[in-house]
């Protein structure tokens, strides 16, 4: 089966009819209609099916008991309204270059594998990367069991809930004790491909990044009848600080973003007792996060003095910079200028991805494919096709490389 036959018969899965974006959450009927898709994907070319005991899902072509595998792959759950690319290219391009693979006659000297995993956006329990955290004992049992929906639904009842035992939740060092490599293909989410005039990248690092809660709290009042003077209005300590988060990240070359806030009592005629809002701020190294961070509290407590607010300011959230594989990263780097005209740069991402959750237990790499708009988590994302298929060639080219004779 061709990219181009893979990649329609995935489309409409999950897809609302009403944004056009995508809802493909865990454990729910979306969920179970992608992998079923992977299931019958595998099945078709003869590949071994099984799910781990964290709910990913894994084709392998050889026995993956020999060990030093190469596995490619991704996820194919979204955000809330998401894009068809996020997650479900690079598992798509996964098959599709084990079928390239085939067509060249190319015979593999190390078992290959491809992998779903599950709940790597986090849209319904809110922690992302839950199926790679799990397997590589990032997040505990306990933690897992912990995780609760916004309907008030936990993991566990919501893997039973579709036929899966969350009683097999837990590291799983054997199985990353069988993979001597793990590449994962991904749409670029920003532009710096576009605005190189590439169409392939490998990246070198995912930035620091996390996420802090700022909780500003006034004072209740009448918004008809409360002179301005006689305020303390917390709402405006929160705007200020939402314009210095982005005045910081310029000046530092970082990016930071105030995109949830909760305010109460919540009423059009009444001054707010309180507004949180959530930081997410990223930057390419842990000196420059630590500058726009500083900088976006120092100023918050500033302006909340000013109005005669207080400020609690918690970090809910850290991931520390990964650098990916540079062996890896070299070798991909080596395969491709030898085997295709396209030349791939090499560049970071300030977004997270499973390959960065498992960098620390193996090697990991992962391949960009170029997204012209920049625009990801949303309906506007998107990737050409004439693009997307250099991506499967490329992709075809680092497992023939590190995998086949």
């Amino acid at each position: 089966m061709s990219f181009h036959s893979m990649w329609a018969e995935l489309l409409p899965v999950g897809r609302s009819s009403a944004s056009g974006g995508y809802r493909r959450y865990a454990w729910t009927g979306a969920d179970t209609d992608c992998r079923a898709w992977f299931r019958e994907q595998a099945e078709a070319r003869g590949l071994a099916h099984e799910t781990d005991r964290n709910g990913n899902q894994w084709a392998w072509l050889g026995d993956p008991a020999a060990g030093n595998a190469v596995v490619t792959g991704s996820h194919l759950d979204s955000v809330p309204d998401g894009g068809a690319f996020d997650g479900p290219l690079g598992v798509v391009s996964a098959f599709a270059a084990l079928d390239e693979l085939r067509g060249r006659g190319a015979r593999p000297t190390r078992p290959l594998g491809i992998v779903n995993f599950g709940d790597e956006e986090g849209a319904r329990f809110g922690l992302a990367c839950v199926g790679s955290r799990l397997t590589a004992g990032a997040l505990t049992v306990e933690q897992a069991h912990r995780l609760t929906d916004g309907d008030g639904v936990t993991l566990p009842r919501a893997m039973e809930s579709a036929g899966y035992d969350p009683d097999t939740l837990g590291p799983d060092p054997e199985r990353l004790a069988r993979i001597g490599a793990f590449v994962e293909l991904h749409v670029e989410q920003g532009r710096a491909l576009d605005l190189s005039g590439d169409r392939i990248g490998i990246a070198s690092a995912i930035w620091p990044h996390g996420r802090w809660r700022f909780d500003f709290r006034g004072e209740a009042n009448h918004a008809g009848t409360t002179r301005l003077a006689d305020r303390h209005d917390p709402m405006l300590s929160y705007a200020e600080t939402v314009l210095a988060a982005r005045r910081e990240a310029e000046l530092a070359g970082a990016v930071a973003t105030f995109g949830k806030i909760g305010v109460e009592p919540n009423g059009v005629n009444a001054i707010p007792s309180l507004v949180r809002g959530w930081l997410d701020s990223r930057a390419a190294d842990q000196e420059s996060l630590d500058t726009v961070v500083t900088g976006i509290e120092k100023a918050a407590r500033e302006y909340a003095a000013a109005h005669g607010v207080d400020l609690d300011v918690v970090r809910e959230s850290f991931t520390p910079v990964v650098e990916f594989d540079h062996a890896l990263r070299d070798e991909l780097a080596r395969i491709l200028g030898t085997r295709t005209e396209l030349k791939a740069p090499v560049l970071g991402t300030g977004a997270g991805h499973d390959a960065g959750i498992l960098s620390d237990r193996i090697p990991t790499a992962m391949l960009f494919v170029r997204n012209p708009t920049g625009v990801s988590h949303s309906p506007a994302e998107y990737a050409a096709e004439d693009d997307c298929v250099a991506g499967v060639t490329a992709l075809a080219d680092v497992l023939e490389g590190l995998a086949c004779t």
